[in-house]
C-alpha cells in the first residue's frame, strides 16, 4: 500500500472520532512528560493500537494514546508517547504520526523530549529551547521515494525550529518566571546511552544536549513546512561528566520533578501560539 493511501486511512479514522473538531497544534510528549495530557479539556482519547497503520509505543513512560481536546484556548492533538528508531521502527514509521497530523490539517508542531545534558554549565532539570540539531547518522525519514503531496524532494532546514516560536517561548518563560536555556540537540540512535567519548565529541561538534528522538520528526515537519518548536527537559548529565552510571529511571524521576514547571511553560506557549 502506498504511503499516501495509508495516511489517508489513518486520517479518516481519527477524524471519525473528533466530531468535527479541527486540531490546530500537534504536541508530542517525551519520556516522563506524558501526564501533561491530563490537562486537556473535553478529551477524545484514541489508542495507537486502533489507528490504521500507526506504530505502537514500547518504551516505559510512553502511554501510547492520542488525546485531542482543548488546551489554553487552542485545540491540540497530543501524543502520549512517540516512536523511536531503536524500537526497530524505520525512520519512515517514526515520523508517520507527524505526517498524519499534516493530513489532518495541523500546521503547528510542538516537540518535547527528555535529553542528556552535554553543556557542563547547565544542570539536570533545566529546560532547553532547541535552536538547531545535529544528525550524523546515515538514515533519514525522507530516504527513498519522495511523497510529492507532502513536500519537495529537496528542502531547506535552516528554520527547522521556528524563530518566531522560539521568541514566543522566551516571552512565555519570562512571564511565568521560568529560566530556560537555548541550545543545539544532537541525535544518537540508542537505546544504549552515549559513551563518554561520544559526549565529548558532541560537545566539540557544538551540541548542548543529546537524545534519541525529535530530529526525525523535525525533519519531516520541515519537509511539510510545519511551524515547529522543540523543548528538551535535561534529565541527567550526559556520560563522563559525572562519575556515575546512567539509567532510564533517572530520566523518569527528573521528568516527574520538573513536570509542573514544564507544564506551566508548555501551556503558556500554547496560549500565546500565533495560529
Amino acid at each position: 500500500m502506498e504511503i499516501m493511501e495509508m495516511l489517508g486511512e489513518s486520517k479518516e479514522y481519527i477524524e471519525s472520532k473528533l466530531g468535527g473538531r479541527k486540531p490546530q497544534i500537534g504536541l508530542i510528549l517525551g519520556s516522563g512528560l506524558g501526564d501533561m495530557a491530563d490537562a486537556i479539556e473535553d478529551p477524545v482519547v484514541i489508542d495507537y493500537h486502533d489507528i490504521p497503520h500507526f506504530p505502537v509505543s514500547t518504551v516505559p513512560g510512553h502511554k501510547g494514546h492520542l488525546v485531542i481536546g482543548g488546551l489554553e484556548g487552542k485545540t491540540v492533538l497530543c501524543m502520549q508517547g512517540r516512536f523511536h528508531y531503536y524500537e526497530g521502527y524505520s525512520m519512515e514509521q517514526v515520523v508517520y504520526p507527524v505526517r498524519t497530523m499534516k493530513m489532518l490539517g495541523i500546521e503547528n508542531l510542538f516537540l518535547t523530549n527528555a535529553a542528556g545534558c552535554v553543556n557542563e554549565n547547565w544542570r539536570p532539570g533545566d529546560l532547553m529551547l532547541i535552536t538547531d540539531h545535529i544528525k550524523l547518522i546515515a538514515d533519514s525519514p525522507l530516504r527513498g521515494r519522495n511523497p510529492d503531496e507532502l513536500g519537495p524532494r529537496f528542502f531547506d532546514m535552516t528554520q527547522a525550529y521556528d524563530k518566531i516560536l522560539i521568541t514566543v517561548a522566551e516571552k512565555a518563560a519570562i512571564k511565568k518566571g521560568i529560566a530556560v536555556r537555548k541550545g543545539v540537540y544532537m541525535l544518537f540512535t540508542g537505546p544504549a546511552f552515549e559513551t563518554a567519548a561520544e559526549v565529548r565529541f558532541a560537545r566539540i561538534a557544538g551540541a548542548d544536549a543529546v537524545g534519541m528522538s525529535t530530529v526525525p520528526e523535525a525533519i519531516a515537519a520541515s519537509h511539510m513546512k510545519m511551524h515547529t518548536i522543540g523543548i528538551s527537559c535535561l534529565t541527567n548529565m550526559a556520560a563522563g561528566i559525572l562519575d556515575q552510571p546512567l539509567n532510564h529511571e533517572e530520566v523518569l524521576e527528573t521528568g516527574e520533578r520538573v513536570k509542573k514547571t514544564f507544564s506551566a511553560l508548555v501551556r503558556e506557549i500554547i496560549r500565546t501560539w500565533p495560529v
